[in-house]
C-alpha cells in the first residue's frame, strides 16, 4: 500500500475513533472495516494476523457490552463536553502508557470534564462515578477495543 492509502485508512480509524463517542455511529465497525480494507489491499500473514486479531477484539468487545446494564449517559446528564474529554483523555492515557493507560485515561477525562464544570473535587469525583454508572463502561469497552485495533494496525505498518 502506498502512503496516501495508509493515510485515508488511518483517517477511517481516526473517524471511527470519533464515532465510539456519538451515538448511533458504528464507530468501531468503521475501524474494523478500515483495517479490513487494509489487510485484502496488502496481503500478507501480518495483515491477516492483524485483521483476525481485529475481529476477535471487536466482537469480545461486543459480547461484553451486552453484559453490561443497558444504560444510557445522555439520560443521565452527560455533555458532549464530558464525552469529549472522556475520549480524549483515553487516547492520551493510551499514547502515554499503551494499552492500559486507555482506562485511567476515559476515567480521567471525565474527571477533568466535571472538575471544569462543577468546581470542587467532592462533586467532580462523585460525578464520575455517576458517568461511569450511567453508561461510561459501555462507551469505555468500545474506545478501549478500537484504541487496541488501531494500535496493533499502527504496529504492524510500522513495524512490519
Amino acid at each position: 500500500m502506498g502512503a496516501w492509502e495508509l493515510l485515508l485508512v488511518g483517517a477511517v480509524m481516526a473517524l471511527g475513533l470519533c464515532g465510539v463517542l456519538v451515538p448511533g455511529v458504528p464507530g468501531s465497525w468503521l475501524v474494523w472495516a478500515a483495517v479490513a480494507v487494509w489487510a485484502l489491499r496488502d496481503p500478507n500473514g501480518l495483515a491477516w494476523g492483524v485483521l483476525v486479531g481485529a475481529t476477535v477484539v471487536l466482537l469480545a468487545s461486543q459480547v461484553l457490552r451486552w453484559q453490561l446494564p443497558p444504560r444510557r449517559l445522555r439520560q443521565a446528564g452527560a455533555t458532549r463536553s464530558l464525552e469529549f474529554w472522556a475520549g480524549a483523555g483515553a487516547v492520551i492515557g493510551f499514547c502515554v502508557l499503551p494499552v492500559i493507560g486507555a482506562v485511567p485515561g476515559f476515567m480521567g477525562g471525565i474527571y477533568v470534564s466535571e472538575r471544569l464544570r462543577l468546581g470542587s473535587h467532592g462533586d467532580a469525583l462523585a460525578s464520575t462515578r455517576t458517568a461511569m454508572r450511567a453508561g461510561g463502561s459501555n462507551v469505555l469497552v468500545e474506545l478501549f477495543a478500537c484504541l487496541l485495533i488501531v494500535g496493533a494496525w499502527l504496529g504492524a505498518v510500522i513495524w512490519g
